[in-house]
């Protein structure tokens, strides 16, 4: 009988924790828009340092300074979106031209 509960209760167990990641990611402005992520990106970093010397200082250890990186999600969310859109409008004259020389090669080839 446990046998056959046991992995119920493990894929209930998975599902539980990735709804879970989900909704907090959610709560948080992760998977809204890219105003969204960059204010959960902000608070995150206003976040994160505090938690972090809490840490090292209960544990005892000393961390090297983090590096300041200058990340914009909004300006990469553009960037990407356009390089799609770009790709995606360009992909029927770059198969032509990519079966045009396709052909030619197997012309060239069978001669």
């Amino acid at each position: 009988m446990a046998a056959k509960i046991l992995p119920v209760v493990k894929l209930a167990t998975k599902v539980t924790i990735a709804g879970g990641a989900i909704y907090v990611a959610y709560d948080s402005g992760l998977i809204g828009g890219s105003e969204e992520g960059s204010v959960a990106l902000a608070r995150a970093k206003a976040a994160v340092p505090p938690a972090v010397e809490e840490w090292t200082k209960y544990f005892g250890f000393e961390l090297p300074a983090t590096p300041k990186i200058e990340f914009s999600p909004l300006d990469a969310w553009n960037s990407g979106v356009q390089k799609s859109i770009h790709a995606l409008s360009v992909a029927p004259s770059t198969m032509n031209d990519y079966t045009k020389q396709g052909l030619q090669y197997l012309k060239d080839f069978s001669k």
